[in-house]
């Protein structure tokens, strides 16, 4: 799927893109601000986890070129499983190019077409204020705060956000 305006395209990740996302969640993930991943989780962890079930996993892409990636998926089993959760990372040199926006967007129709209701973020790390900002421009909501649950490792112990989407809001049930 291509986002209209912005030269990037969306699809379902392949076998053949797992050194593509790697590349883009290692610094994330080392870096250590974002996530809630050990710093020196392996590649193979990371992946593991990063295509595991319930989740499916997409690429952004601009002239053949993976620029970022994201995995959606239900937030929790039996009467919870119609809300959907997601994570997404941008390779560092794509960021600012609407790379993110297109994957939250795309995330958010995809749980819709999926027949959730709506999607929640489980833990925004406060600091992560671009993110934070972007989620809120896509219509999310902070509905809770978690004080002092993440420890940022230049920040020291910072607030993590539960933010939400109702997928329903403008469609006809």
């Amino acid at each position: 799927m291509t986002r209209p305006g912005q030269g990037v395209a969306i699809r379902p990740a392949l076998p053949g893109d797992h050194d593509a996302i790697w590349s883009i969640l290692e610094p994330v993930y080392r870096a250590g601000e974002t996530y809630c991943i050990p710093r020196d989780i392996t590649r193979a962890d990371a992946l593991a986890d990063w295509f595991a079930a319930p989740f499916t996993v997409f690429v952004a892409e601009a002239d053949g070129q993976v620029l970022g990636t994201s995995h959606v998926g239900r937030n929790r089993p039996g009467p919870a499983s119609h809300v959907a959760n997601a994570s997404f990372a941008t390779a560092p040199a794509a960021r600012g190019r609407g790379v993110a926006r297109a994957l939250v967007e795309h995330a958010k129709g995809w749980a819709r077409d999926q027949g959730f209701r709506a999607m929640q973020f489980n833990f925004v790390v406060s600091t992560n204020a671009d993110a934070v900002h972007l989620w809120q421009k896509a219509g999310f909501e902070i509905v809770g705060r978690l004080p002092a649950a993440f420890h940022h490792p230049s920040h020291g112990y910072v607030d993590a956000l539960v933010m939400f989407n109702d997928l329903t809001r403008g469609t006809l049930e």
